[in-house]
């Protein structure tokens, strides 16, 4: 009976020894944890490394005092109190402020002071703690010796009768059986299942010291273990929602499609239904001046089903169904009701709406303001219907997705900005209305390239040039935006200009190149762009209605098709130079002879060209297009757009196409006059002659006085043969060419000059007066309004 007393005593000493030994083992774990969280954070700055720092800080309270009462002695109790002193004084003076200063953006924090710090505290809190275990399992083995002894003494006292040693042979044999082979069986099968991943398998409490002390260990380890896998898949699922929100949301520079997206992606693995409401102003593009006037509209609603009582898309909404609502938009942080049925002041701004939304089902409600740069452009409401309701920690997901969300939304609404203040540009550098003229009849159409490429710098223009010509004219800046807007109003003003000086198409375009390499020449600003840096093409065609004679040039761009009066359509064959920018060679001029009723197509390569298609057989389609009846020039545009260009083009599209007139031989009047001054009266009865003729007495003094002072100026300073030319058309036109390429300029007469006063006078009676340089010498004209209204015969 001692004996078994003694192996009593002996077996209680050992299970608080190995029960301490646990709990230390469990400490160090703890400390581990503290550790490995914190240095992860330190690491990557992501909040989530820090669920394994934040679960050791709460445990440790209850871990530090079971260690301390399972000391098995004063010197061990003493060690314990130390040791968990030493770890209380790691968190609170040691890692929770290190924490919040990486928190707050301190880089010494992250420094390498800090973290051997963290270092050395653990390492001498291991020691002490191996110290602990390693005086527990010194005892453990001299309590052990001491059991064993005891033992053998027992035995030699029972070996004393037979018949005694028999009966306590056979009755440990049973004993040893039930409460040692058959618990060591069972947890071995636990072991098993454990190893294959089955962490919900437990032991069965057992009566036996050793085997219940590794059955608790065990339990206790396979909770843990199970209880860590739960917060992983948690945390894993998370994970996989952001990143396919970072990878689903935003896809496009559109603002409703962004939200949309947002919507869709949170149902129905975060919320039952979804919604996003915008701030008007965003779905402008427009900046967010004062969002206290400012409507929220709704532009987003997903859900697992379509029958939820909440507000339609396009509707004007309320802030919010509760007080908590509103105040979590007006600061700017994410508000959270668990019950809505419990909340205070829950539906006391839509109260009907509130009623149907809480019959409905819908318990749980989480609204988070879309904040973009500081300032709020909307909000998102994740709604649940589901049994469990919103936590904190979704909060803090919804935060995530609002924030992912609310960088894309604000950069679809500066492009949508940017893009309408590129295309108002763009359009207001086009030409608004096509000038009058008779020489053709135009159609046009421009199309902006798709919302996911942006305005770019296609143009077309129609200039009115004198003697009733006319200028074709179509360019192209490569790329888009802002930039290219703002070079392609740089070059049509230049083309504008260039035009009124009347020169021919190869030096208008030599001229324009030059103007283009000094533009990029002289840019200063790293942010300005000329269209040398960008890339420009253009040609420039002059078509005279009196001679039928089309004349272009090209720098990079491609040759018009023709449309001839029977059907037939060819691509204009010539020479293509350079574009713009490039400088050093020549341009050539390309002369065609058109017949009236021709139609030329001008056009820039993005109707032609595609990704999928390239630009010789975009050219052949066109040409094919144009050969089809149509009945006026509006309906040939039309027809063009619709066979070669989709909803939304690649590249910006402009087109132009003219048709041919020609003035008949009634409306033009051509004289040759000799090289002598008595010739000048004889010029004057012709054009007076002529004038009456075509019923236009009252304009008879103004002309006569213009062609005498014409005439007399290239008989005395220009060179032989002298032409005079009359051209009724919109206005009565009076042109005089000679040989001589000198051009004439306006003086300002003295008081006793004798002469000087000759073009200040042509000046003075006319509209309009200038001078061109023709392949034979020059030309110098004016223009007089016809004396009454008429309608010009064509042929």
């Amino acid at each position: 009976m001692w004996a078994i007393a003694d192996a009593n005593s002996a077996t209680s000493a050992r299970r608080a020894s190995r029960t301490a030994i646990v709990e230390a083992g469990s400490l160090e774990q703890l400390v581990l944890g503290l550790e490995t969280g914190q240095r992860g954070f330190l690491i990557t700055k992501r909040e989530e490394f820090l669920q394994p720092w934040q679960t050791a800080r709460k445990e440790f309270p209850a871990e530090a005092r079971r260690f301390t009462e399972t000391a098995t002695s004063p010197e061990q109790r003493r060690s314990a109190r130390q040791i968990t002193q030493g770890v209380k004084s790691l968190i609170t003076d040691y890692s929770v402020p290190l924490v919040e200063a990486a928190r707050r953006g301190d880089p010494a924090a992250s420094g390498l002071a800090a973290t051997a710090e963290g270092k050395r505290r653990v390492d001498a809190l291991r020691a002490q703690l191996d110290q602990y275990t390693t005086q527990e399992r010194a005892k453990l083995a001299a309590r052990e010796d001491t059991a064993g002894a005891n033992g053998r003494r027992a035995v030699i006292a029972a070996g004393v009768g037979l018949a005694a040693s028999t009966a306590l042979v056979a009755a440990f044999t049973v004993f040893q059986h039930r409460a040692v082979v058959r618990p060591v069986r069972a947890a071995a099968a636990a072991a098993g299942q454990f190893a294959d991943g089955d962490l919900a398998v437990r032991i069965t409490p057992s009566n036996v010291a050793e085997i219940g002390t590794l059955g608790t260990s065990f339990n206790t380890m396979a909770a843990s273990l199970q209880d860590s896998r739960t917060r992983i898949m948690e945390s894993r699922k998370r994970l996989e929602l952001l990143y396919e929100a970072s990878v689903s949301v935003g896809t496009t520079l559109d603002v409703e499609q962004t939200a949309r997206e947002l919507a869709q992606v949170a149902v129905p693995r975060f919320a039952d239904f979804t919604t996003v409401d915008l701030l008007a102003p965003v779905l402008r593009g427009e900046e967010v001046s004062d969002r206290g006037n400012a409507q929220l509209r709704r532009v987003a609603l997903a859900g697992i089903r379509q029958d939820a009582p909440l507000c339609n898309v396009g509707d004007l909404m309320a802030l919010g169904l509760s007080t908590a609502q509103v105040r979590g938009l007006k600061t700017g942080w994410a508000a959270i009701d668990v019950d809505l049925r419990t909340t205070p002041g829950c539906g006391s701004r839509e109260p009907e709406q509130a009623a149907r939304i809480l019959g409905y089902g819908i318990h749980s409600l989480i609204r988070t303001p879309l904040m973009a740069r500081g300032v709020i452009v909307g909000t998102v409401g994740f709604w649940r219907c589901r049994p469990e309701p919103f936590g904190q920690d979704d909060v803090d997901l919804a935060e995530e997705l609002a924030a992912k969300a609310a960088v894309a939304i604000d950069n679809a609404r500066r492009y949508t900005r940017e893009r309408s203040t590129a295309l108002t540009l763009q359009r207001n550098l086009l030409p608004q209305q096509l000038p009058g003229q008779t020489a053709v009849e135009v159609a046009s159409r421009y199309l902006p390239a798709g919302p996911q490429t942006g305005v770019g710098g296609d143009w077309y223009d129609v200039i009115p040039l004198s003697g009733s010509r006319v200028a074709l004219v179509v360019g192209d800046v490569v790329g888009h935006g802002i930039h290219a807007s703002a070079a392609m109003g740089r070059l049509r003003s230049a083309v504008r200009t260039l035009a009124e000086v009347d020169l021919p198409p190869e030096e208008v375009i030599t001229y324009l190149d030059d103007l283009v390499l000094h533009v990029g020449d002289s840019a200063q600003d790293e942010d300005e762009v000329s269209a040398a840096d960008l890339g420009a093409t253009c040609m420039y065609a002059v078509y005279d209605p009196v001679s039928r004679q089309c004349s272009l040039a090209t720098a990079g761009h491609p040759l018009p098709a023709v449309l001839a009066p029977d059907g037939t359509v060819r691509v204009v064959s010539g020479d293509i130079g350079p574009p713009l920018g490039i400088g050093g060679l020549p341009f050539e001029a390309t002369d065609l002879e058109l017949d009236v009723g021709t139609v030329l197509a001008l056009y820039t390569d993005g109707l032609v060209e595609t990704r999928d298609r390239d630009f010789d057989s975009g050219l052949a389609q066109l040409c094919h297009t144009l050969a089809r009846p149509a009945a006026t020039l509006e309906e040939t545009c039309d027809n063009v757009i619709g066979s070669l260009l989709r909803d939304h083009p690649a590249d910006d599209v402009a087109l132009l196409l003219a048709r041919t007139h020609a003035l008949s031989p009634e409306q033009v009047a051509t004289w040759q006059i000799a090289a002598d001054a008595v010739q000048v009266e004889h010029a004057r009865k012709l054009v007076v002659g002529q004038l009456v003729e075509w019923g236009l007495e009252e304009a008879t003094f103004i002309t006569e006085l213009v062609v005498s002072e014409l005439v007399t100026n290239a008989i005395r300073y220009g060179e032989p043969p002298i032409h005079l030319r009359l051209i009724r058309d919109r206005t009565l036109i009076c042109e005089v060419s000679d040989a001589s390429s000198t051009t004439p300029h306006l003086r300002h007469a003295r008081t006793f000059d004798e002469g000087g006063r000759g073009l200040l006078l042509v000046a003075a009676l006319t509209q309009s007066w200038g001078s061109r340089q023709t392949k034979t010498g020059k030309t110098i004209w004016c223009e007089q309004a016809l004396p009454c209204p008429m309608t010009t015969p064509r042929s």
